[in-house]
């Protein structure tokens, strides 16, 4: 039964609890139990929040009076490092903040824990959440739970490990470049964007690029992530970015899917891209039309000569090294070798910094004009499957690249804001998780979890977990 808890996903244990067939102080020790038992390989989860167990209780006293906070009742979570919790270490994944305790929730964290959820623990993450690869000269490094020889991404790894190895049902992170997605491609989960703007991002540090800082959640389903998203959506009236628009309506997940317009490409900009990725995309394509969309193949022109993950490393470091300044300056012995050499980079021109902005603003431009023609766009997540830690070059069917290449499918839209999501549909020949990206229009995320529900239910019978 155990397992049998930890790895449902986070709407059964709610509609579990709700009915009472389940008691939510069963739910948090089978997560518990399964900490104890796996976390030690993968070191994914750096925090037990004490009480949480406490809190189950509390919770399950609930259910017997016939009571309910909200969607989430009863049902564990877990969030990224970098999310302030009231009264829990909060130490973004920094010796620098080592001691830090936070002095309040973050407001997804206090929107999921009223909706009934209960904080069940913090995920590692890179220093700063400012790399493709967890780890930290803090709590060290998570492995990918299919093969721990290998990445599992960044920098909400973390969170992706532990879901993936059913250490936690659900989580939040945070997304820029691929934060999310990369993690959730690499172990085999479901990774979320929103619309920038759709979820605030107050609590979350670093307050760095926000104007491309996005929230989601990390989760084994698509309805999960429907299911957190009318939970954490809408503006708090403290982020100036969140936007104050409707929240989405999620109730059509499950229904028949409309003849949706599903553009799609299994390389395009983003080449190299391995034969076996662009394998599972084609035949996520291909399943799209089977339920009735009208697929067909676009381009995004005039990428390749201006990359979007090149133009996202010339703000970052612009950025990225000013804002840093102030809190590592001097401390070289306490920053990891990420940040290190984050600090140590050329800064950019000033002309080079605008010309970095100015291609940001068109791809905007070339998005809004592809989503006057389609619904939906299908591409993948990432280049490759899960590689090696700390790659210095990567090797795609013979092909060398950058290690930053890992990222070049995520990066455009996180520079864009449009919502999108990496779903599982695949697996490598050597059994490694290969997600899908789908890509819709801004705050049209009603339209894009419909569409990755449907497409999930092509494939998630065939979904396994790795043996841990």
């Amino acid at each position: 039964m155990h397992e049998d808890l930890c790895y449902a996903d986070a709407t059964d244990l709610a509609l579990w609890i709700e009915a009472g067939e389940v008691s939510p102080v069963d739910v948090m020790r089978a997560h518990l139990a399964r900490i104890d038992a796996i976390n030690p390989q993968l070191n994914a989860i750096v925090t037990i929040v004490d009480g949480c167990l406490d809190e189950a209780r509390k919770a399950e006293a609930a259910v017997m009076r016939g009571e309910s906070r909200g969607p989430l009742h009863g049902v564990p979570f877990t969030i990224k490092e970098v999310f302030d919790t009231k009264n829990v270490r909060t130490t973004r994944g920094s010796r620098l903040f080592s001691s830090r305790v936070g002095k309040a929730d973050a407001t997804v964290v206090r929107r999921i824990r009223e909706a009934g959820g209960i904080l069940l623990g913090k995920t590692n993450c890179p220093e700063f959440a400012l790399s493709a690869e967890t780890t930290n000269t803090l709590f060290g490094r998570t492995v990918n739970p299919w093969d721990a020889s290998r990445t599992s991404g960044g920098s909400s790894g973390g969170e992706a490990a532990a879901i993936a190895a059913g250490m936690s049902p659900l989580g939040v992170g945070s997304d820029l470049g691929g934060s999310n997605r990369l993690p959730s491609h690499y172990c085999g989960i479901v990774g979320f964007k929103a619309t920038h703007g759709r979820v605030p991002l107050t609590g979350h540090w670093p307050q760095l690029m926000e104007r491309y800082m996005h929230v989601g959640p990390l989760a084994r389903s698509v309805r999960d992530v429907a299911r957190v998203m009318a939970v954490i959506s809408g503006a708090d009236g403290v982020d100036p970015y969140a936007v104050p628009v409707p929240i989405p309506e999620f109730s059509h997940l499950g229904q028949a899917l409309p003849p949706l317009r599903v553009g799609w490409f299994s390389e395009g900009p983003f080449k190299p891209v391995a034969s076996q990725v662009q394998e599972i995309v084609r035949k996520a394509a291909f399943q799209f039309e089977q339920l009735g969309c009208v697929v067909k193949p676009v381009t995004l022109t005039g990428w390749e000569k201006s990359l979007p993950i090149d133009v996202c490393y010339t703000m970052l470091v612009a950025e990225g090294t000013q804002y840093l300044e102030p809190y590592v300056e001097g401390k070289s012995e306490d920053i990891s070798a990420s940040i290190a050499g984050l600090m140590e980079l050329p800064k950019p021109t000033l002309r080079e910094y605008l010309d970095a902005c100015a291609d940001c603003q068109q791809y905007g431009r070339d998005l809004v004009e592809l989503f006057a023609r389609i619904d939906v766009l299908l591409c993948p997540t990432a280049p490759l499957v899960a590689h090696g830690h700390d790659a210095c070059e990567l090797v795609i069917d013979g092909q060398k690249a950058q290690p930053s290449h890992a990222a070049s499918a995520t990066v455009p839209f996180g520079l864009t804001g449009h919502p999108a999501i990496s779903v599982p549909f695949g697996r490598s020949e050597d059994s490694m998780p290969i997600g899908v990206q789908l890509v819709a229009q801004r705050f049209n995320e009603a339209t894009l979890l419909h569409a990755a529900s449907a497409l999930e239910a092509t494939w998630r019978p065939q979904r396994l977990h790795p043996s841990l």
